[in-house]
């Protein structure tokens, strides 16, 4: 009989330690697992040559954005609009290369250098993956 008390603790700290073993982030963006690496010499990434340079490739949730911040830094960031996320509405980097936008759900407007909202209905910022960089081969993880 003392083993059916002690049952429902146990489903209830399993059930919290699954819980609490998530993979999470504030953004709202679905879960999508990151691992990969971009040579940056690679012609088809040329535009990462030189800061402020950016592509945008596959992965993530919507795609990525990677950006050159400085000679040895880059961000990256998943194209999943934070506004309303179960929309699944996707930003594009605009002509001033300086703002990814989304045009389809709310017109919110977030800077490449920092993933930060300036304009629009988003209120959080674009999901940022990890980053690491040396010298030609860039990490991007989650």
């Amino acid at each position: 009989m003392k083993i059916n008390l002690w049952l429902p603790l146990l489903f209830a700290l399993i059930s919290l330690f699954n819980i609490s073993c998530e993979n999470t982030n504030t953004t709202g963006v679905p879960y999508a697992p990151v691992n990969f690496q971009v040579i940056v010499s690679n012609p088809d990434f040329s535009a990462l040559q030189a800061v402020g340079g950016h592509v945008t490739i596959t992965g993530g949730s919507k795609g990525i954005i990677i950006y050159r911040y400085s000679p040895d830094e880059f961000r990256a960031y998943d194209r999943h609009c934070t506004y309303l996320p179960n929309e699944g509405c996707r930003v594009t980097v605009d002509d001033t290369d300086i703002f990814a936008v989304d045009g389809e759900c709310c017109d919110s407007k977030f800077l490449l250098v920092d993933g930060a909202p300036v304009d629009g209905l988003a209120a959080i910022g674009l999901l940022q993956y990890n980053t690491s960089f040396n010298g030609n081969v860039l990490w991007i993880t989650n």
